[in-house]
Parts: structure tokens; C-alpha cells; sequence
């Protein structure tokens, strides 16, 4: 086994971590690079100081100062770089993750479909279907059959009826028109019983009266 296997336990025979697994150990690395990062910088600025105070007084020193610091920078610059690498990796292996989520699910949803659609034939959906067609058109049928009025057998032609129907409003018209006929007859005048006037004594009356005019007239 090499040193790396050593390292990160990569035996040919040992399992492979999840990627959930693997995306953890990664977050762990990030947050312990994260803590290295901080107490470097903290390192860096220590040695900034001295150099300042020593500048003048100690030049030994200070230059041992500045050593230390490039130090602490090329160390700051490579962990830089070393999170940038699993920052990505971490990414990819939670979009695999992600990917790998959607097609088991994916996969179970086209089984369950499978599954169902076992005991189904495309020939006999379409032969159910007419089926179904077929007993709603006998259902309809029916119902029109039961709602029609039957004449339990008499054949009776309906042209008769509206003549007979006929004969009978003129007969009922007939004995109305009668009946008005007796209601209002107007009542003739009675005729007098005294004895009338001449006609003679009528014309010997006219001649007085127009005589009296004349006289009055003149």
C-alpha cells in the first residue's frame, strides 16, 4: 500500500466512502484549513511587529522576523489554493450527489410506472374503452325507451284523434252559440189597449194650431 493509501485509507479492498460521506470529510478539511489560515495570519502580523520594533535596534532580528513571515505567507498562499481545490471538489461532489438523488428517484418512479402498467395491454384499453362506449349507447337507449309513452299495444292514428278533437270543439261552439242566441233575444214592446186617436181628429188639430200661427203673425 502506498503512503497516500495510508494517508486517506485507500486500501484495494476497502469501501468506498458515499458522497455524502466524502462531502463531509471535505467540509471538515475546509474548517480545519479555515483555522490554520487564521492562526498564520495572526503569525504573519507577530512578525510584522517585531520587525518594525527591531528595525532599528536589532537588524538580526528583524531579518529573522521577515524569515519567518515569508514562511508563514508561502504556507498561507499554498492552504489558499489547497481550499480552493476542495471547494471545487466538494461542488462537484454535491452536484453528483444531487444527480445521483434525482435519477434513483427517477429510477423507482419508471419501476412503480412499470409496475403498474404490467397487467395492462394497449389492445385491451381500447377494447375496454368500446366496451364502455357501447353500454353507455345501450344505457342511452334504454333510457329513451323507458321515458317514451307506450300505448300497450293499441295502434292508434294520431289524425283520428285531432279530428275527433275537432268535431268535438265545434259541437261545444255549436250549443254555446245557442244558448247566447235564447239569453239575449231583445223583448218586443206590449201593444196598447186604449182606443187611438183618429187620423181625421189628428188633421183637424194640425189645421188649428197653424191658423193660431197665421194670427199671430199677423
Amino acid at each position: 500500500m502506498s503512503i497516500f493509501g495510508k494517508i486517506f485509507g485507500g486500501g484495494k479492498n476497502e469501501k468506498a466512502p458515499t458522497a455524502g460521506e466524502a462531502i463531509q470529510k471535505l467540509r471538515d478539511t475546509e474548517e480545519m484549513l479555515i483555522k490554520k489560515q487564521d492562526f498564520l495570519e495572526k503569525k504573519i502580523q507577530q512578525e510584522i511587529k517585531i520587525a518594525k520594533q527591531n528595525g532599528t535596534k536589532n537588524k538580526r532580528v528583524a531579518l529573522q522576523a521577515l524569515k519567518r513571515k515569508k514562511r508563514y505567507d508561502k504556507q498561507l498562499q499554498q492552504i489558499d489554493g489547497t481550499l480552493s481545490t476542495i471547494e471545487m471538489q466538494r461542488e462537484a461532489l454535491e452536484s453528483a450527489n444531487t444527480n445521483t438523488n434525482v435519477l434513483q428517484t427517477m429510477s423507482e418512479a419508471a419501476k412503480a410506472l412499470k409496475s403498474a402498467h404490467q397487467h395492462m395491454n394497449v389492445d385491451e384499453v381500447h377494447d375496454m374503452m368500446d366496451d364502455i362506449a357501447e353500454q353507455q349507447d345501450l344505457a342511452r337507449e334504454i333510457s329513451d325507451a323507458i321515458s317514451n309513452p307506450v300505448g300497450f299495444g293499441e295502434d292508434v292514428d294520431e289524425d283520428d284523434l285531432l279530428a275527433e278533437l275537432e268535431e268535438l270543439e265545434q259541437e261545444e261552439l255549436d250549443e254555446k252559440l245557442l244558448n247566447t242566441g235564447e239569453s239575449v233575444a231583445p223583448e218586443l214592446p206590449e201593444v196598447p189597449t186604449g182606443n187611438l186617436a183618429k187620423p181625421e181628429r189628428r188633421k183637424e188639430e194640425d189645421e188649428d194650431d197653424m191658423a193660431e200661427l197665421a194670427a199671430w203673425a199677423s
